[in-house]
Parts: structure tokens; C-alpha cells; sequence
């Protein structure tokens, strides 16, 4: 019957049938322009606010439909999760391990293709946290359970979690398409699974990196291992580049040090670094938290004044006399008075006071600032008398050295002629001998420099010494060593006023300290006597610059014409060894034989020559390596040979205005031999003993010779007490003329 009237009515329906279409169509136009609106209303196409929201895709009868949910109204959620629910129901189905469903819409349509494209290439896990975040606020805690409850194999949802995450998404419009057969969806099933483990791998290295970003699931590995050998490279540059750092940290600081005691300085105070020899093991922290106490104190005594508190300012005042009394000369807590922990409590209550009722910031800030101030210009004014006072103590003779000079230049003069000369004699032009030439006006010391010499010596019979004095002291070198012969050594005393060779027409040094300008420079009446007059050059001053004995070591060929190897020591050094292994040392052709003193920027000829001066700039390198003077091996004929002694004449007459160096024996010196020097080892030479506190004592034992350099000679009273047993071990403390002049160790 139904047929029948279909078959009637087939024209009309026909009609009917197009009608109902484009009234269809119609609609669905206006449902969706009103949805359109809906959501645009809503806000939910604007990206700050959009989300995606994800449910599971229901098996119905293999019918994988996508629901797409676009904007779903509060009121309505539970209705539709329960119309889902009742669906299932009649179907049977199970929904468990279900493909995931995703909710953009109420409209449902088959998609395959996108399914399996979108399986492939997006992170489901990853999608479906963005979709829990914003069901969070849409549905109720039942509704959630019931979706937790729908999860498939990648495991239940973790609602918590996602209630903490900020994640935001823009709402995406994507579709799944029914699989054909069970083998096709099983294939799409099987690459969804395979893309989900690469990119949990991915995530969680990404993870153990320390690094928290999303765009790493859509990274391909190719580009993860190229992220991570770049972070390697950085991680390896900085490595290098703070190795570099520290390396070149830890050279700058080895530099400085060795530089700081190289210093030709002044007497070195308590606190240097470098003494070695003060270091104890008792500590000093309760010292310096009196002295603090005490800085303070000041300060607040000094304010309290400001601001008319008398009471308080006396009562600092009082308290800082007593922390001064406690402190003392202590240097070490074992040094401080047993009353020294009271004082400190009660300066420390006093001074609590004081800060309550004074402290001001800037007050005191201001306060310390000129108190640093003052005290950097007493350390600086210090600093110039204690400079002073060490080059003039380095002039000056002792009482015991002037009475044993005075007693035996007397007892000398008493002797008949015949008792006043030396044994063996006939030695003393033996080239076959060790000779060695000492010029001194100091008798203590020349007698050190022969003691040590032939004590130490393997075959003292066959050692020479040449001594060379002056006037005032001829006789007193003489008596010393007629009282104090050197066992089976030579020895041979000489006037060097004798030498009528050595005279003004002859000699540059003796004809420009005739001149007026030498005279005014060293003997002028209202000369300055202070450093802080402007005497900055008194260690040029020294007399014995002046002295000729000081200059006569440019004229070992004439003294001792017919010697051709000669080894030339001053007098405030110590011989610790044999030295006759330097007769045998090869020279090269060279004319002299020293130890080189230089180090990394120090002891090099710019140090000692103006090398603003043409003349000096055009022949000399300025960073040529310095030597020492004090134990120097001369080849005479090759002195002969290449005329040393006129190059010395040469450059000593053009520095007749001192213009080109200081006054003195080293600079000439350096430029006399210049080129000529053969350096010897170290171990030969040790310097330093004069004015460094911090050399090794290793190197001082195992050196040949120890050279006291400085102004702190070891007869002197400013002499460093660690260095001065090397020394006085071989002065003869026990010979009467040396106790009844009071000289003692």
C-alpha cells in the first residue's frame, strides 16, 4: 500500500522532496550562522581564551564517529554525558580501550583519513591534558569520573595534575574517518602507539635536560640531536673559556709575587707578606678585634663631640686608654695582659651605647673615610723616614767596626818594618793559582770573605787573595790578617792611594769628582738632609760611590798585569763551597762570568739605564737580562783583547752629567760588558740577603756563595736575623780585639 501510493504521488513528492531539501539547506545555514555568532560572542575563537576539549571516540556497531562540539552551555553537560551513556547502553559496547573521541561540536561525521593522519603526526596523551584542563571548569567532578572511567590503553587521566597545569591551545577543527576493516584500523591503531613512544622518549630526555617546553613533542630526532650537541658545545666553551680564566688568573698572581720579592725595598715592616721568619703559630684574632674596638671607639668619640655628649665621649675616651694599656706591643694573643678579655666586654657595652644614641650612616661612613684617609698619608710619611733612615744607617759605621779599626791600624803602626810583610810572596803572579781580588775598607768583613773561603776550600795552598783597601784603613787590614794568617793560603794587602797610575788625567771617575758640579751635588752645605727635603736619590749619595775602591774592579788588568783569570768577590758576601770549579768553567770567548738576576719584567737593563737618551736607546736592548756583581769571573787576556777598560772610559766620560745613569759601579758595568758576559747557574750566586726576607732556604744551602746585596749588611743592627748566622759563623768572636770592642753576635 505504501508502494502504491508512492507510485501516486510520485510527481508531487518529486516537488515536495526539492522543497524540503533547500528548506534543509536553509536551515543548516542559519544553524550555523547562529552558532558562528554564538561563538564569536562567547569569545571562544579568540586565541588568548580558545581550547580544545577532548573526549573518546565510542565504538558504535565499528562505527567510529567524531563529535564535533562547538560551545557547550554549562546547563547542558550532564544531559548530554548521561544521552552518551544511554547510547552505550543499548548498544552493549564497551567503551573501554575505545579510540578517543574528540568534542568540537554536537555535529558527528565519519573521518577515516584524518583519523589516521592525525594518529600519526599529533601526541594524543599530550592532547588530551589540554582537553582535561578546560573540562575541569566546564563539567562536574561525576561527569570527570565517568570520563576517566572511558580511558583507553594510554591509561587513566590524571585530573589533578591538569588542574595544576597552565596549558592554553586555539580550538582546532580536525576529524577522524572510519576504518574500512578491522586490519586497516589495527594498522592505524599500531602507528598511533609507535608515534607515542618516539615522542615520549623525546619528552622525557628533553625533561632529564632540565628544559619544560611543549614545542619538543613535534620535534624530529635528527633535530634533538642537533639541539643537544649544540648545548654540549656550549657547555664545553664555557668550561675552556673559565679554565683560561683561572689559568691566566693563577699566572698574573705568580708574577706579582715573584716581582714583589724581587724589590729592591726599604727595611720591610712586621706585617709583609713575605716574612716568613714572624710567621707563628699563635694567632692575633683577639688583637685585631681590640684594635677594631679601638677604630670605632674613635669614631663615636668623635661624634659624640659633634653632637655636645661629653658624658659619652669621655666615657669612650677613658675606655680607649684602657684597651691601649691591655694592647700594648703585643703582636700575638699570648702577648696581650690577662685584664685584655675585661677590656674588651667593656668597650664592647660601651660602644653598643654609643651606637643607639649616634649611629648615622653616613656620619660614621664619612668618619672611617677620613680616618683611612689620615692614615694612608702617615703610612706614605712613614713609609719616606723609614727609607731614609735605612740608607742613612746603611752609611753609617758601627762603634764596634770603627774601634776595631782604630785598635789595629795602632798595634800595626807599632810594628818594626820587618815583622809587617806576608809569607809567600813568590804566589802572588802564579797563574797556576786561584787568585782572587777583594777590595774592602771594611776589616770584620774582608775577614769573613777569606775565612769562608779558605774553610771551605779543598787545597787552601793553592788560593791567592789580592786585597785592595785605602789609606785609613791599610794598616788595620794589615795588623788583622798578620794577627790572623789564612792557614797555607796567600794573602797580600794594597793602598790603592799607592797606585800613581790611577790618577785624574787617567781615570774619568777621579777627574769629574773634581769637577764643580760633583762637589755640589755631594758636599754642598744647604743640601737637603731629609727625604722629605727632596733627597730622593740618597742611596746614590753613599760615600761609597765616591770611594775609588769602587771603581777599581774596571781595572783588574792593571793591577794584576801578569794573572790571566782572576776571580773578583765583594766584601758582604759568604763562601759556602769550593770555587775552584769556576776556573775550569768555558767562557765561550767572553770576558766575564756572572749570574744573571733578571726575571719576567725586573732586573733588566731598563731598570738601571735612561733609555730616553739617544745614545742608550740606539745600542742597548732595553729588555736585556741584568747580572750581578759580587762574584764575577774575569778572563784577563780577553779583557787585554777587547779593551775594557777603554769602553768603561768611553761611556763613564759621556756620563758626566749623569744623564745617561746614576752613580754607581752596576750600570757601567752592564754596559761595559755588554755582550760579553757568560752566565753562570744560580746555585754559583744566591743574592738578596740585604733586602728579601723570603728566599728559599734550600737555595741558600746549596749555594756556593750568598750575597747580603741591600742595606741590610749582616754588621749592621738592621741585618735580618734568619740570614745572619750564615754569616757571623765566621767572624771570630772569641779574638780579643774583636770583645774589647764589644762586637758580638
Amino acid at each position: 500500500m505504501a508502494t502504491k501510493r508512492a507510485s501516486q504521488s510520485g510527481g508531487g513528492k518529486s516537488k515536495g522532496i526539492g522543497s524540503r531539501v533547500l528548506a534543509s539547506i536553509f536551515v543548516f545555514f542559519l544553524t550555523f550562522v547562529s552558532f558562528s555568532f554564538l561563538f564569536v560572542g562567547r569569545g571562544l575563537f579568540v586565541t588568548a581564551s580558545s581550547v580544545h576539549i577532548y573526549m573518546w571516540v565510542i565504538s558504535l556497531s565499528k562505527i567510529h564517529v567524531e563529535i564535533w562540539v562547538i560551545g557547550i552551555m554549562k546547563d547542558l553537560k550532564v544531559d548530554f554525558l548521561k544521552w552518551l551513556l544511554a547510547k552505550k547502553n543499548r548498544l552493549g559496547k564497551s567503551i573501554d580501550g575505545a579510540v578517543p573521541y574528540k568534542f568540537i561540536g554536537y555535529v558527528a561525521k565519519p573521518c577515516q583519513n584524518e583519523l589516521s593522519i592525525l594518529s600519526s603526526r599529533q601526541d594524543l596523551d599530550w592532547r588530551r591534558r589540554l582537553a582535561l584542563q578546560h573540562l575541569n571548569s566546564l563539567f562536574s567532578k561525576d561527569v570527570i569520573d565517568v570520563i576517566n572511567a572511558s580511558a583507553n590503553d594510554l591509561g587513566p587521566l590524571n585530573i589533578d595534575f591538569f588542574r595544576k597545569e597552565k596549558l592554553s591551545a586555539s580550538w582546532k577543527v580536525a576529524g577522524y574517518k572510519r576504518s574500512a576493516d578491522n586490519a586497516t584500523s589495527a594498522e592505524v591503531t599500531g602507528e598511533a602507539l609507535k608515534t607515542k613512544q618516539e615522542k615520549s622518549r623525546f619528552k622525557e630526555e628533553r625533561t632529564s635536560n632540565g628544559i619544560e617546553d611543549n614545542s619538543i613533542f613535534f620535534e624530529t630526532p635528527a633535530k634533538l640531536a642537533r639541539r643537544q650537541l649544540r648545548e654540549k658545545r656550549l657547555e664545553k666553551r664555557v668550561a675552556d673559556m673559565l679554565k683560561q680564566d683561572d689559568e691566566v688568573t693563577v699566572k698574573l698572581e705568580n708574577a706579582a709575587i715573584e716581582r714583589s720579592k724581587s724589590v729592591d725595598s726599604a727595611v720591610l715592616g712586621k706585617y709583609s707578606i713575605w716574612r716568613r721568619d714572624i710567621d707563628s703559630e699563635n694567632t692575633d684574632s683577639t688583637i685585631r678585634l681590640i684594635r677594631d674596638q679601638m677604630i670605632m671607639a674613635r669614631v663615636y668619640t668623635s661624634l659624640a663631640r659633634m653632637k655636645n655628649k661629653t658624658d659619652l665621649a669621655n666615657e669612650l675616651q677613658n675606655r680607649l686608654k684602657e684597651s691601649q694599656r691591655s694592647l700594648g706591643d703585643a703582636n700575638v694573643d699570648s702577648d696581650l695582659h690577662h685584664s685584655a678579655p675585661e677590656k674588651i666586654k667593656l668597650m664592647g657595652q660601651v660602644l653598643s651605647k654609643a651606637k643607639e644614641e649616634l649611629y648615622n650612616c653616613n656620619l660614621v661612613t664619612g668618619k672611617l673615610r677620613a680616618m683611612l684617609q689620615s692614615a694612608d698619608e702617615q703610612v706614605r710619611s712613614l713609609k719616606k723616614q723609614s727609607t731614609f733612615l735605612s740608607q742613612l744607617a746603611a752609611k753609617t759605621i758601627p762603634n764596634g767596626l770603627h774601634c776595631l779599626a782604630m785598635r789595629l791600624t795602632i798595634d800595626y803602626y807599632l810594628l818594626p818594618p820587618e815583622k809587617r810583610k806576608f809569607p809567600r810572596s813568590e804566589n802572588l803572579e802564579n797563574p797556576n793559582l786561584y787568585h782572587y781580588a777583594l777590595f774592602s775598607d771594611n776589616v770584620l768583613a774582608a775577614s769573613v770573605v777569606v775565612n769562608s773561603a779558605i774553610m771551605n776550600a779543598k787545597d787552601p795552598g793553592k788560593h791567592v787573595f789580592h786585597l785592595v783597601t785605602d789609606k785609613l784603613n791599610f794598616g788595620a787590614m794589615n795588623m788583622w790578617f798578620l794577627l790572623n794568617p789564612p792557614g797555607k793560603a796567600t794573602i797580600h794587602v794594597e793602598n790603592v792611594d799607592e797606585f800613581k797610575w790611577l790618577n785624574s788625567s787617567y781615570c774619568p771617575v777621579l777627574r769629574q769628582l773634581e769637577s764643580a758640579a760633583m762637589k755640589e751635588y755631594y758636599f754642598k752645605a744647604a743640601h737637603p738632609t731629609t727625604l722629605s727635603a727632596g733627597s730622593s736619590n740618597l742611596k746614590y749619595r753613599n760615600p761609597k760611590y765616591l770611594s775609588m775602591l769602587n771603581h777599581l774592579r774596571f781595572y783588574l788588568p792593571q793591577v794584576y798585569p801578569k794573572l790571566d783569570k782572576i776571580l773578583f768577590l765583594d766584601d758582604d758576601i759568604v763562601v759556602q763551597k769550593d770555587l775552584t770549579g769556576l776556573w775550569s768553567v768555558d767562557l765561550h770567548g767572553k770576558v766575564n762570568g756572572a749570574v744573571e738576576t733578571c726575571g719576567e719584567s725586573f732586573h733588566r737593563f731598563d731598570k738601571y739605564l735612561n733609555f730616553s737618551n739617544p745614545h742608550i736607546s740606539k745600542n742597548f736592548d732595553p729588555n736585556a737580562c741584568g747580572w750581578a756583581y759580587g762574584m764575577n769571573m774575569f778572563d784577563l787576556k780577553e779583557w787585554k783583547k777587547k779593551d775594557i777598560t777603554g769602553i768603561y772610559h768611553k761611556w763613564q766620560n759621556m756620563n758626566e752629567d749623569r744623564v745617561l745613569w746614576k752613580l754607581g759601579t752596576l750600570p757601567p758595568g752592564l754596559i761595559t760588558f755588554y755582550g760579553l758576559t757568560h752566565p753562570l747557574e744560580k746555585s754559583w750566586h744566591v743574592l738578596g740577603l740585604g733586602y728579601n726576607p723570603s728566599i728559599d732556604k734550600t737555595d741558600i744551602e746549596n749555594a756556593a756563595v750568598v750575597h747580603y746585596n741591600g742595606n741590610m749588611k749582616p754588621w749592621l743592627e738592621l741585618a735580618m736575623t734568619k740570614y745572619k748566622p750564615y754569616w757571623t759563623k765566621y767572624v771570630k768572636y772569641d779574638h780579643p780585639y774583636v770583645r774589647n770592642c764589644k762586637l758580638s753576635e
